[in-house]
């Protein structure tokens, strides 16, 4: 049985050059140039720091396109789920890689560990406000208007969606913006899982939870990135240095 990776809050854009060279290397030693086969690979949202649609040409996202091709070429099969950064995803961009797109909230086995994965958005369930917004953001009339207007359009509303978003969080305690036990309790518990697996939050850790066990991945940074590792049913999160 291979082993798998999941990965999360890479943020990448055009202006993270070293964290894109991180993904890079990070994949290399992993995957492309590691004899101990990674079966899949998991990214659980937030990956691109923005997305305006699965039209945009921009050059750092064909650089990335083409990583992940070589990813599945090599055998591992990659999968993606939307962040709240970019829940603009679409099939085009996944069937341009050979990956497939995951569900909210999708129940996986991976490498011998039945696990609930997410990106971790819809878990902050004190950010009334935010989910408000997540709610206008996930609609599909809200969408398909948005990807209707002119890339430049979209990208300017990204630009202003993001300094929204920056204000509000500067004013918000930080609790606020984590996870709320009880929907974590009722979210695993609706899924019948004993872990819990998602991103969003940035605050790294493993818990122990009445259904059994939460582990929120990582940032990453200029100078690391973090992951989490499953073989033969055990899991461990890494911190990483580029």
């Amino acid at each position: 049985m291979g082993a798998a990776l999941l990965i999360s809050d890479l943020h990448l854009s055009e202006a993270t050059p070293s964290i894109e060279a991180g993904l890079s290397h990070f994949l290399n030693r992993e995957i492309l140039q590691h004899s101990q086969r990674i079966e899949q690979l998991f990214i659980l949202g937030d990956f691109f720091e923005a997305w305006v649609g699965d039209d945009d040409d921009a050059p750092y996202i064909e650089r990335v396109k083409s990583l992940l091709r070589q990813v599945v070429a090599s055998g591992t099969s990659v999968y993606l789920a939307r962040g709240n950064r970019d829940f603009l995803l679409g099939q085009p961009f996944a069937s341009s890689i050979g990956a497939t797109m995951l569900n909210d909230a999708t129940v996986v086995n991976i490498a011998g560990l039945t696990a609930l994965l997410m990106h971790g958005d819809s878990l902050c369930t004190d950010d009334v406000d935010y989910q408000a917004f997540r709610v206008m953001a996930h609609n599909p009339d809200w969408q398909r208007e948005t990807l209707a207007k002119p890339l430049a359009e979209r990208k300017a509303l990204a630009q202003q969606l993001r300094a929204m978003s920056i204000d509000a969080a500067s004013n918000k305690a930080e609790d606020i913006m984590d996870v709320n036990a009880d929907t974590v309790d009722a979210v695993m518990r609706q899924h019948a899982v004993n872990w819990l697996i998602h991103g969003h939050t940035h605050r790294p850790a493993r818990h122990s939870v009445p259904a059994g066990e939460r582990v929120v991945l990582g940032d990453w940074s200029e100078t690391h990135g973090w992951c989490a590792r499953i073989s033969r049913g055990d899991l461990t999160l890494e911190r990483f240095a580029f």
